[in-house]
């Protein structure tokens, strides 16, 4: 436990803030019902940086594998949505090799040539299996999305797998998604996509994740562009309180002071804390994502043989 507080993790920040976050994740629904449209702009407002239904976007390269597409259906579908605007950090792919068949290498090969890449989406997620006797075990469900993820883990970015949905209902909206429990088990989050009824314009998506509170977005669709947008959302999105170390932190680096460097002893001086130095030491390993997120501070702490050593920078992401 000491050791773990008193590591400080590289922080990963949200993709879409309070909605899409560094990991793997299924999106599923019943066939035909729009999932594509929602993941098409998924992809675009990432590469573009454009805020999503007012929740705050940061800029990336992403892959999206259209596997159940041609380049002509992706060409009109894209158009209409988004008319003559281009995102240059938008790619696209119409065929791809199957998982453990050199799909793997195809996608390390992308990030390797666009190391700036956010997000890669695979719609569908059953274009992308291999088909034998285990294809609907616990076990290989699991699997499948756990190498996966370990894939997304390693490079920091977001994978979201398309899918389908059962016909039966549940009591639990996420007991809908096709395949065993593996799949939601071993996933980082999930979206489920539904609709009152297969001709309306409205739907809810039900999100529901590891590292983000559980949401129900009412969603409408723009019947001239095909896109989704939200009409209300029935989950207020938690927000910290502000945090008075974290504040004054804030206010030591700043533009005109960018850089700050000292043991932890002379950073308690620096910040008239009331507390002790390794304490301290322990909440800014726990806060750092926080500090970078609110105030755009990256923090570093590393031991040298005069002790520990603090070092502070104010670099906003952007800057």
């Amino acid at each position: 436990m000491r050791e773990l507080y008193e590591t400080a993790y590289e922080s990963k920040p949200p993709l879409i803030d309070g909605l899409l976050y560094p990991g793997t994740y299924l999106l599923a629904g019943a066939p035909k019902l729009g999932k594509s449209f929602l993941v098409a702009q998924l992809a675009y407002h990432v590469s573009t940086g454009t805020p999503l239904w007012n929740y705050p976007v940061r800029k990336g390269t992403v892959l999206y594998l259209a596997l159940e597409d041609d380049n002509q259906r992706l060409q009109n579908r894209i158009y209409q949505m988004f008319d003559m605007a281009i995102a240059d950090q938008l790619y696209f792919a119409t065929h791809a090799r199957q998982l453990g068949k050199g799909l793997d290498e195809q996608l390390e090969r992308f990030v390797r040539e666009h190391p700036d890449t956010r997000l890669i989406i695979i719609d569908t997620l059953q274009k992308i299996r291999e088909v034998g006797g285990e294809m609907y075990s616990y076990a290989s469900d699991y699997d499948i999305i756990t190498r996966l993820k370990n894939f997304a883990g390693c490079h920091g970015l977001c994978l979201i797998l398309v899918h389908h949905t059962r016909k039966q209902k549940a009591d639990d909206v996420f007991d809908m998604i096709s395949g065993t429990n593996g799949l939601l088990g071993a996933a980082d989050g999930a979206f489920l996509l539904q609709k009152p009824k297969r001709t309306a314009n409205q739907a809810t998506l039900d999100i529901s994740g590891r590292d983000q509170q559980d949401q129900r977005l009412h969603l409408y669709r723009n019947e001239e562009k095909l896109c989704w947008e939200l009409e209300r959302s029935e989950t207020e999105l938690w927000k910290a309180p502000p945090d008075a170390i974290l504040e004054a932190v804030a206010a030591l680096v700043t533009p005109e002071n960018p850089e700050w460097c000292g043991s932890p002893t002379e950073l308690v001086k620096a910040l008239a804390a009331d507390m002790k130095a390794n304490a301290l030491t322990m909440k800014l390993n726990i806060n750092t994502g926080r500090l970078y997120r609110e105030h755009g501070i990256r923090y570093w702490s590393s031991r040298t043989h005069d002790g520990r050593k603090i070092s502070l920078r104010y670099a906003p992401e952007g800057a």
